[in-house]
């Protein structure tokens, strides 16, 4: 997996290099105008998000029914990544609300699931680090339930009343608006594919060097 890294890198950053070019040229939405670009970023974090959610809980479930190693440090490393393109997704979508309704954070039903995500993953990676022997399979359980809530996440604003738009308004972006989002999500997930990449490198380095440290220590 970590062969796909350099490559990866090269697409990811030419990308990235074209999509301010992308979004600086596309249409203004009519209503929010300038302060709706911030979509193009905040859209796409969402969708890795959801993208690392899905890999984190089929390796959790993985680990759990066949004690695969690999499959458990595939989840810890998604996991990660969960937190942190989570944490960008929060306080991108905070600017964007702060902007377009003149709140920074309101509870309704999407805020408060993406917020209990971001939290149940938060606390994987805590009970990982701090949980003892037998905690990694104690933390699958937790990343799969945080799986099992990402549904929760992206249906709330079809389910219950809030700022947000519903899920449908992506597809009736006219065509060029749609293009641009389009190749923006592209672009995160593969950063995501990169660093998940680099992370489970590192975690499988790690393993090797306990490994060691227990072969020396007999």
């Amino acid at each position: 997996m970590y062969r796909l890294f350099a490559p990866l890198a090269v697409v990811a950053a030419a990308m990235f290099a074209y999509a301010p070019i992308a979004i600086a040229n596309v249409r203004y939405e009519s209503t929010m105008l300038l302060v709706q670009k911030i979509f193009y970023f905040h859209f796409p974090t969402w969708m890795v998000v959801f993208a690392a959610v899905g890999v984190c809980g089929v390796a959790s479930l993985v680990y759990l029914f066949r004690a695969s190693a690999k499959a458990d440090r595939l989840a810890a490393a998604s996991a990660e990544l969960i937190v942190i393109f989570g944490a960008f997704g929060l306080v991108s979508g905070s600017f964007w609300a702060r902007k377009a309704w003149n709140v920074w954070w309101d509870w309704n039903a999407r805020l408060t699931t993406a917020a209990v995500v971001e939290l149940v993953f938060l606390a994987y990676l805590l009970l990982r680090k701090y949980g003892g022997p037998g905690s990694e399979k104690l933390a699958a359980g937790m990343g799969i339930f945080g799986a099992a809530t990402a549904p929760f996440l992206y249906k709330s604003v079809d389910w219950w009343r809030t700022l947000h738009p519903t899920t449908s308004v992506v597809s009736t972006l006219p065509g060029d608006m749609w293009m641009v989002a389009l190749f923006c999500t592209g672009a995160f997930l593969v950063l995501f594919a990169m660093l998940l990449a680099a992370r489970v490198r590192l975690e499988d380095l790690r393993a090797n060097l306990d490994r060691l440290y227990l072969a020396a220590e007999d």
